[in-house]
């Protein structure tokens, strides 16, 4: 009996699930087996949020409430960012030792490859939130508007990550090589304080202060702080007035725009 149409499509997924779950797998033993950098790159944030909340926090003043309430949802669309740079040194390190090149000898599916490698990395962020929540709880952070809308403040940091992730993916992909990886931090760490994440971009001259307040960073930090009911302190223009919708669009274009060109630059090794 010939398969139809219907069965052999259904087949075929259940087959890419399977490959996705399996190349997952492998990335998270991988991890396992080098834990100390893995709880080095968790630890970094925590790190940041004692500097700039108790070395520089005496001297911001944030309009009707406390400057670590600020900070924290900052730091965790910050965290979110840190995840590309460390998409871009994985993917370039498989590369440079072969490994993308074995993988692609073996029956899988582009599509699983590369879900895999995304999907390993939401998990990294989800366990990078749970360590930022809880070290804002324990300086004192809180958030005041329900569990259902910090759940969703929550939601819109993974959906953050996920574009970055598809975007670190190609970066990686078309570098190639793990040192040539250190140039993304020419494009990360100004992104990341070029943003509402520490400060208000009102504090900014006008030219600077208009790109922070688009930046993607920032409609996600501005977004999850109403969202937790932290302050905002931030001038009430639209993008600010519209920043869970606009914490929803951006990485939406993001993946829209990387998704495909990683699949390319994946399909385009070794010609």
């Amino acid at each position: 009996m010939t398969a139809t149409p219907t069965a052999t499509t259904a087949g075929a997924m259940a087959g890419s699930l399977r490959d996705t779950v399996t190349l997952t797998g492998r990335i998270l033993q991988h991890w396992k087996r080098r834990p100390v950098s893995i709880v080095l790159g968790l630890l970094f944030p925590v790190l940041m949020v004692v500097m700039f909340g108790y070395l520089f926090g005496g001297a911001m003043a944030v309009p009707d409430g406390h400057y670590m309430d600020y900070l924290i949802p900052g730091m965790l669309a910050l965290t979110m960012l840190f995840g590309l740079e460390a998409m871009v040194v994985a993917v370039t390190t498989d590369t440079a030792k072969g490994v993308i090149e074995r993988i692609r000898a073996m029956p899988v599916t582009t599509t699983a490859i590369l879900a895999g490698r995304s999907a390993a990395d939401l998990l990294n962020a989800v366990v990078g939130i749970t360590v930022m929540v809880a070290t804002g709880l324990i300086v004192g952070w809180t958030t005041n508007r329900g569990t259902l809308l910090a759940l969703a403040g929550l939601g819109l940091l993974l959906w953050l990550r996920f574009a970055f992730t598809w975007i670190g993916i190609y970066l990686g992909l078309m570098l190639k090589t793990p040192e040539s990886a250190v140039a993304v931090q020419v494009l990360v760490w100004p992104v990341g304080f070029l943003s509402s994440a520490f400060v208000s971009p009102d504090t900014m001259p006008g030219w600077l202060g208009a790109i922070a307040t688009w930046n993607p960073l920032s409609a996600t930090a501005t977004a999850i702080r109403d969202l937790f009911g932290n302050p905002s302190w931030n001038a009430h223009n639209w993008a600010t007035g519209h920043s869970v919708a606009l914490a929803l669009a951006w990485p939406a274009v993001l993946t829209v725009i990387f998704l495909p060109l990683a699949a390319r630059q994946y399909r385009a090794l070794g010609r």
